[in-house]
């Protein structure tokens, strides 16, 4: 298996990074496999996969350099810089585009697992690589960029919530797929035969995506390292969220849906970034819900954390026509 090494102060200096780029990376690795996680993911795959299919149609060089750099075991490392906090999406951008030649050529050799195919050795490959991540940032991100936004800092905040529960190797297990926190300060990152790396001194950047279910890492040694991980089902399926219509009409509509995204505990904050409610609205419905004994709080650290009662999920469940338990 592959596994880090972190020593204390590295995982003491670790934060999570939200990164338009590396969203954008999942959103076309989505495009290229057309598997979707969820119905909401399968409405926007629908909406916008046909017109990517048309445009690398018309690019076989395109087409060949996604098909090459997007492997199942493992992205062509230029194109997942491991990301900066607060950089744009044309600060990320402009790292891919600034990539070396060869070594754009070396890195899809290696995600392809063999020889690079002779159509894509040429030295264009970071400048059409860019070209085709604008692309689907422009068309098929951009436009729902900050409900994104809001997902992924939610994401944050419960993780953030969970290290102050139970350290950090709660949070770690729980990343991605084949990620486990082994203790002696070693990180699994995968199952594959990898040599181990030895972080002492790097910075370890967490960052969320909403539209892949693995996620990648990815690193810039020995200054950089990241691991890109898939959101919390909770907070990236849209249908988890659909708010039953007798519910709605009971208690109005975003009061129900408060109501029925605490089926995991959640923050105030949380509540916000993903409901897109203003916090004085967020406020008062958790007011009149804690009055109804619907849901309860608890403090988790220096958070809050709101759920339902037992009264609060027989009332979500009873409004999707379901009986309790």
């Amino acid at each position: 298996m592959g596994w880090w090494e972190i020593d204390a102060d590295t995982l003491a200096r670790s934060r999570f990074v939200v990164s338009p780029l590396d969203e954008t990376l999942a959103c076309l690795k989505m495009l290229h496999f057309g598997v979707a996680g969820h119905p909401g993911e399968r409405a926007w795959l629908d909406t916008h996969r046909p017109a990517h299919l048309r445009r690398v149609a018309a690019d076989p060089v395109a087409a060949l350099l996604v098909a090459s750099g997007l492997g199942r075991e493992w992205n062509a490392d230029f194109l997942t810089p491991a990301p900066t906090e607060g950089h744009s999406f044309e600060e990320g951008l402009a790292r891919v585009r600034a990539t070396r030649p060869e070594e754009a050529r070396a890195d899809l050799a290696v995600s392809l697992g063999g020889t690079l195919p002779a159509v894509l050795d040429r030295d264009d490959l970071p400048e059409r690589a860019a070209a085709l991540l604008s692309d689907v940032w422009t068309d098929a991100v951009r436009p729902d960029w900050e409900r994104r936004r809001r997902i992924l800092e939610a994401d944050v905040v419960a993780r953030i919530a969970r290290v102050s529960r139970g350290g950090w190797a709660a949070v770690l297990d729980t990343l991605r797929p084949g990620t486990r926190w082994l203790g002696g300060s070693r990180l699994q990152i995968n199952l594959n035969p990898y040599p181990p790396r030895d972080l002492s001194g790097a910075e370890l950047v967490l960052v969320p995506i909403t539209a892949q279910r693995h996620g990648w890492v990815a690193w810039e040694e020995p200054e950089q390292y990241a691991v890109v991980y898939p959101c919390t089902g909770a907070l990236v399926d849209g249908g988890a969220r659909r708010v039953p219509a007798a519910l709605g009409a009971l208690l109005g509509p975003a009061r129900a849906g408060v109501l029925t995204l605490l089926g995991t505990p959640m923050s105030t904050s949380q509540l916000v970034g993903v409901t897109g409610q203003g916090l004085g609205s967020v406020g008062r419905h958790l007011r009149v819900l804690l009055d109804a004994r619907l849901v309860e709080r608890r403090r988790a650290g220096r958070s809050v954390l709101y759920s339902r009662t037992a009264a609060g999920e027989v009332l979500v469940e009873a409004g999707r026509g379901r009986g309790p338990g």
